[in-house]
């Protein structure tokens, strides 16, 4: 058996598409560095993988006093993946991004240890960025992300396996369009509330399957409504409904691209971001595969009006997603890319 190291976390994410891709190579021995985040809940439930829990120092891009100890923050994190590592001696790194895989990328080099790493948006985060530097392999979700760059190469987004095979749940006891709303596994306030707002408005002529996240979850009882905090089986909210709002990270719009659910993006705003996700949400309006509301031009009526075209032009969209990649292409190929490393 070889020895292969996964890294990543911050958010769901970071977590899910490497797990997409442990899913092929789960005959080797898997190990995962995290941090003491959603990582560490997500992995409980995979016994067939590691955990090692290591110290991380996250970036901040505004310039804050705090930001003068990074470099030393950052000096003790490799000391310690490097230490780990060594203990391990892995054939492979694959790094999903974050900063939790900053300092475990570091020290794989520094110990001659191959690193494949994978960028879910359309342009590089700040550890990504990083870790193109120091990687061996930088597999992109998007054509446009890194073409210039000859150590880039278009994978598409990995998706887990079970995202396929959803089944339909029985909510409602009528025949009105059915809405997703989800903001990520964090949640998101704003999407939030939108919804609990105009709870009454929407539930007129739809049904809401709303996902909170955990900070952000309410107790209520409406008809045409079903509210959770976070869903373990979401592949089977997935498959029932017929279109989503969502933010615009890349892991859950690319889940909803492959399942050919269509989707009315709001992604979070440059306020509190550094704008991947209106670059993302972009990408996908001009594929044909959503529709955009930026947090700045919101109102209700915007929404509704939005929302109304979605599901009446419902199978144009979908038609757009069917011209999308083959099933779990994006998998494969990253799979196939460690495996180089493995003879």
């Amino acid at each position: 058996m070889k020895t292969i190291v996964l890294c990543g976390g911050g958010t769901a994410g970071h977590v899910y598409p490497a797990l997409s891709v442990s899913e092929k190579l789960d005959k080797n021995n898997l190990h995962y560095f995290g941090g003491n985040g959603i990582e560490k809940e997500i992995l409980k439930n995979h016994p067939n993988i590691t955990y090692h829990q290591i110290p991380a120092v996250k970036f901040e891009r505004k310039f804050t006093f705090k930001n003068l100890l990074i470099p030393f923050k950052l000096y003790k994190c490799v000391k310690f993946a490097k230490k780990e590592l060594k203990k391990l001696n892995p054939d492979v790194i694959f790094s999903k991004g974050g900063f939790v895989s900053v300092p475990v990328v570091l020290a794989g080099k520094r110990l001659k240890i191959p690193v494949v790493s994978h960028e879910s948006d359309l342009s590089f985060g700040l550890a990504n960025k990083i870790i193109l530097r120091k990687c061996d392999i930088m597999c992109t979700t998007f054509k446009e992300t890194g073409k210039s760059n000859e150590k880039c190469v278009h994978t598409g987004q990995p998706i887990r396996e079970k995202i396929y095979h959803g089944q339909r749940l029985s909510l409602f006891n009528n025949t009105n369009p059915t809405i997703l709303v989800l903001g990520g596994s964090l949640g998101a306030k704003f999407l939030n509330d939108i919804i609990f707002d105009n709870l009454e408005k929407l539930t007129e002529k739809y049904n809401i399957i709303h996902i909170t996240g955990k900070k952000n979850y309410r107790k209520i009882s409406a008809k045409n409504y079903k509210i959770i905090d976070y869903a373990n089986n979401i592949e089977d909210f997935y498959a029932s409904c017929d279109v989503a709002i969502s933010r615009a990270g890349s892991g859950v719009i690319n889940e909803l691209l492959a399942l050919k659910i269509p989707m009315l993006l709001i992604p979070l705003s440059k306020k509190c971001s550094r704008g991947d996700q209106i670059e993302n949400a972009k990408n996908f309006q001009s594929n044909g595969y959503a529709q955009m509301l930026e947090e700045e031009n919101y109102s209700f009526e915007t929404l509704k009006s939005m929302l109304d075209s979605l599901i009446k032009n419902r199978q144009n969209y979908v038609e757009n997603m069917k011209k999308y990649s083959p099933k779990n292409k994006a998998t494969d190929q990253i799979a196939l890319l460690l495996k180089r490393y493995l003879k």
